[in-house]
């Protein structure tokens, strides 16, 4: 949850925009599916919440596929002259026995982080990265808060940005 010196991440600045026209795709994560669809389940009551209603939701196998997914979205909404205002990644991450969740979490990371700076849209780092179960469960409702609902607010929040911007 974010905490107290925080609070205005859960919040949205009254009427800076409507948000009822934003294109938003969320890409989420077969892989933990239960927490993942937790995730999904609060973007879309923030996006109800704003009156959202052009929200698309796709599916990919796991983490690691999240950046070539958002990269694929980019081009296909850029190649169709379709507007696109941001991109929302959804996963959820499980260290293990092994090695292997430095090395999912790493590269998710640092592609989603490259392809935030790149693209002309927000990416939005909806991916928790935990220790157990547990913890992610505490993530999506729990004590730690809904990481859904602020990747769906930190969305709104950039293309309130984004607004400013072109005005």
């Amino acid at each position: 949850m974010a905490s107290e010196g925080n609070i205005n991440l859960i919040t949205l600045q009254p009427g800076i925009q409507n948000f009822s026209d934003a294109c938003v795709v969320i890409i989420r994560t077969e892989w933990n599916a239960d927490i993942t669809g937790e995730l999904e389940n609060g973007c879309r009551k923030v996006f109800q919440e704003y009156g959202t209603e052009n929200v698309k939701f796709l599916i990919v196998p796991g983490a690691f596929e999240l950046p070539f997914a958002v990269h694929q979205v980019y081009n296909h909404y850029k190649k169709n002259t379709q507007r696109l205002d941001a991109v929302i990644a959804l996963g959820c991450i499980i260290r293990g026995e092994t090695p292997h969740f430095d090395y999912v979490a790493k590269a998710v990371t640092e592609g989603l982080t490259t392809l935030n700076a790149r693209l002309e849209v927000p990416v939005v780092f909806g991916v928790l990265t935990v220790n157990n179960k547990e913890q992610a469960l505490d993530r999506c409702g729990g004590k730690d808060g809904h990481k859904g609902e602020e990747a769906a607010l930190t969305a709104l929040k950039m293309i309130q940005f984004t607004a400013q911007l072109k005005s």
